[in-house]
């Protein structure tokens, strides 16, 4: 039970530092670079702010995908069993890892912006008139992934939600009726 509790609570954390930090980082942080006087500060202020969450990042996915796998061994009978769990932990896992594949590209298109910074920027993902093909490119993709990430991660934070409603003891006994 115990093992149970933490690693549920170490899942919950991880989503919400992966939404948390993500939608943050749309609104605050490139909101914050975009204020930059000097526009060749813009995407590297940015960048050096996402760089700086990376590891975190990199840290909760680890621990998110850890405490996954400790739920699903210490509940694999229930998976089996009682009606509509599989399916929702199958759907769970491919939007986790679709989330992540995401997060993981919206990454390496930042390493591209913050190559190309020196070209400047109206904003993180605002690019200049004239700005070359490839930094106009990363910028308008990365404009629409801040938005797509959150929405991956708050759906991945409702999914464990209703996973959790799905271990009320009326609930499971409704389940393995079925």
């Amino acid at each position: 039970m115990a093992g149970n509790l933490i690693a549920r609570s170490v899942h919950d954390l991880t989503a919400a530092a992966w939404f948390g930090g993500s939608l943050m980082g749309a609104i605050g942080l490139n909101g914050a670079a975009a204020e930059a006087k000097d526009p060749t500060e813009r995407t590297r202020l940015s960048s050096a702010g996402w760089m700086k969450w990376a590891p975190i990042q990199t840290a909760a996915f680890a621990s998110h995908l850890v405490a996954d796998l400790a739920i699903a061994w210490e509940n694999k009978e229930r998976i089996a069993q009682q009606d509509g769990v599989a399916r929702d932990t199958a759907i769970k896992t491919v939007v986790t890892l679709a989330g992540a594949a995401v997060t993981l590209y919206s990454g390496m298109l930042g390493k591209k912006v913050e190559k190309l910074a020196g070209e400047g920027s109206e904003g993180a993902t605002e690019p200049r008139p004239g700005a070359s093909d490839e930094l106009q490119a990363a910028q308008q993709q990365l404009k629409t992934l801040q938005w797509v990430i959150p929405a991956f991660a708050g759906l991945v934070v409702i999914l464990g939600a209703k996973h959790g409603e799905m271990q009320r003891p009326k609930n499971v006994f409704a389940g393995l009726r079925r």
